[in-house]
């Protein structure tokens, strides 16, 4: 039975690719890749020879039987464009599939945008919350934001930078304003970590074209997981904009409570407001 490395790959400097990471990636008898023209470069600067598939969002279900079969006679390498598989990036699925089917799974940890930002961003001092790329609109991404933010812990997300304004702009509507931190470029010639409030980095974003990649760190606030006070969690929901049936069905879930009891603090709490 072969094994299943998930690797992680340089986000930007390549200085930050491991040995480990190199000799791991030449030693396995197939790389599984999101993007083998993207990797076919780190390939060439490290000197990698072994071959090379593509695994990503739209061939991820088609290209596992290949992969589990590979790893019937040898060892498989999963990388994704940059950073570390899995998080915010194809692999769940390869990783689930190997393991039911009896193999071992072993990380090669490296690079992570998310760690990276949280590392530098001075507003996380325990858990967060990690969101990775949110439904561009509509009730998923209201619920997402809705039950982060009820949860009084620091939020952590991935954007782009065309939708940088907007987000900052809703998450304002939902917390007020709140520190936070974009992180944009992070380990590339022009990286740039910037904090402030929220009305801050709006202004401050507002003018000028934005580019790169972004992570942006919202801080925490005085409410935490396990909050007794309901009412508080509740008015987090509908102010994230989810409906009052969705708000009761959250509330239920975080709060621990049964669906009538969270509906009647939401039909409360709105007949106050």
């Amino acid at each position: 039975m072969g094994t299943l490395f998930v690797v992680a790959t340089p986000m930007g400097n390549l200085q930050d690719f491991s040995p480990r990471a190199v000799e791991t990636l030449r030693s396995v008898q197939l790389i599984a890749a999101e993007d083998t023209r993207h990797s076919g470069t780190l390939r060439s600067v490290f000197e990698i020879s072994t071959p090379m598939v593509s695994y990503h969002h739209h061939n991820r279900a088609q290209r596992e039987s290949q992969l589990l079969q590979a790893m019937e006679a040898g060892d498989v390498a999963l990388i994704s464009d940059a950073g570390t598989p899995a998080i915010a990036d194809p692999g769940q699925e390869i990783v689930a599939a190997a393991l039911a089917a009896g193999h071992t799974v072993v990380p090669i940890p490296g690079a992570s945008a998310a760690i990276a930002a949280v590392s530098a961003s001075g507003l996380v001092t325990g858990p967060f919350i990690f969101l990775g790329f949110v439904e561009r609109k509509g009730e998923g991404r209201r619920a997402a934001f809705g039950k982060a933010l009820a949860t009084g812990w620091p939020i952590v997300l991935f954007e782009s930078p065309q939708r940088l304004l907007e987000t900052l702009g809703e998450l304002q509507e939902s917390v007020g304003d709140r520190e936070v931190v974009v992180a944009r470029e992070l380990t590339k010639l022009h990286e740039e970590i910037t904090r402030g409030t929220l009305s801050a980095l709006i202004e401050r974003y507002a003018h000028g074209e934005i580019r790169g990649e972004i992570v942006i760190v919202l801080a925490g606030s005085d409410v935490v997981a396990g909050d007794t006070n309901m009412e508080s969690i509740a008015s987090k929901l509908l102010a994230a904009g989810l409906k009052p049936s969705k708000a009761a069905r959250e509330l239920a879930q975080i709060a621990g409570i049964s669906g009538d009891e969270a509906y009647e603090i939401i039909r409360g709490l709105r007949a106050r407001t």
